[in-house]
């Protein structure tokens, strides 16, 4: 017999670690063959085990010169919020079709890589080398020099926008943001 309160700490377990498997951590260099395959550093690889079954969807980013990598979960709760945009409204139709261009399904192959198709290679400019690195809960990828760039961009001062930002989130009772 299981009672309430053991009910609750499985669901409470349970969603402590779907919270810390949604996380991905790092930045990884890595080089591209000369057909767009790219292998996985152990350590991302590592933490998208539980998504290798499900697949990825590899999409175009909004704002950057990059590719983001949605692990399937990630990507069907994104589709969730998008669906409930109304599709009559001519800016939702407009929207929907530019988030959505370009996007791939795509696996990593029993030798742990993944295949850029040659539309989002050219997308992203990548050359030989890229760079993945983790935005949360997915994993952007870019060409090298690109993301170098970009990192070190001197039109964003990084102080100011951490601030802005960050600045006035205080969730937690302990002081720390």
């Amino acid at each position: 017999m299981v009672n309430s309160g053991d009910i609750f700490h499985i669901f409470a377990l349970y969603h402590f670690k779907t919270i810390l498997l949604n996380t991905i951590v790092g930045t990884y260099e890595c080089k591209v063959d000369a057909k767009g395959r790219v292998l996985l550093p152990a350590p991302l690889k590592k933490q998208l085990t539980l998504s290798l079954q499900s697949g990825f969807v590899l999409k175009r980013s909004v704002f950057q010169p990059c590719l983001e990598l949605y692990p399937m979960e990630e990507w069907n709760v994104m589709m969730a919020k998008i669906n409930k945009l109304n599709r009559f409204v001519k800016k939702n139709n407009d929207f929907i079709r530019r988030f959505t261009a370009g996007v791939k399904v795509v696996e990593i192959d029993s030798l742990g890589r993944l295949l850029i198709p040659k539309d989002l290679v050219s997308f992203g400019s990548i050359a030989k080398e890229v760079v993945f690195s983790s935005a949360v809960n997915i994993v952007e990828i870019w060409d090298k020099d690109l993301y170098e760039t970009s990192i070190n961009g001197e039109d964003v001062d990084f102080a100011d926008l951490a601030e802005e930002v960050m600045g006035n989130i205080n969730d937690d009772d302990n002081g720390i943001s």
